[in-house]
């Protein structure tokens, strides 16, 4: 049996959010970690990816996409060494396709700050697997 924890809404805030230890989102993601547990691998959901059709990234090793601009020099050295998740990606992919939803598995695919910002405080030793969706916003 599988260990499930429930679907979570975070929000990201400026990628500084990232290094900003005294935040209170920075402390309150640094907790939520070790209060869920750790899972198997995460399906992450970012805004910051956007495709027409449903995309899940199934790369082994997802580069950290420093997917922004004008941030402290710090930023872009961070990088973020979870392993991706292709198995779940293959699974989400079949379920989206099953329930009549166009959907398409990307082998490309790298971790957006939207991603690697949240679980890089969450899970710091990068130890959790991730499948990223993209998001259609024209729908």
């Amino acid at each position: 049996m599988h260990n499930r924890v429930p679907t979570i809404f975070v929000s990201h805030g400026a990628p500084t959010l990232a290094i900003e230890t005294a935040d209170r989102t920075h402390r309150f993601l640094k907790s939520l970690g070790p209060q869920l547990g750790k899972p198997e691998s995460v399906l992450l959901i970012s805004a910051h990816w956007e495709q027409d059709t449903a995309s899940v990234s199934a790369v082994v090793k997802p580069e950290t996409i420093h997917d922004f601009r004008g941030f402290p020099d710090p930023l872009y050295e961070i990088g973020y060494p979870a392993t991706g998740a292709p198995e779940l990606a293959e699974r989400v992919s079949e379920l989206l396709t099953g329930a009549g939803i166009a959907a398409r598995i990307d082998s490309e695919r790298g971790l957006d700050h939207g991603a690697w910002v949240p679980m890089s405080l969450m899970y710091p030793d990068a130890d959790v697997p991730i499948a990223q969706l993209s998001v259609q916003a024209a729908l």
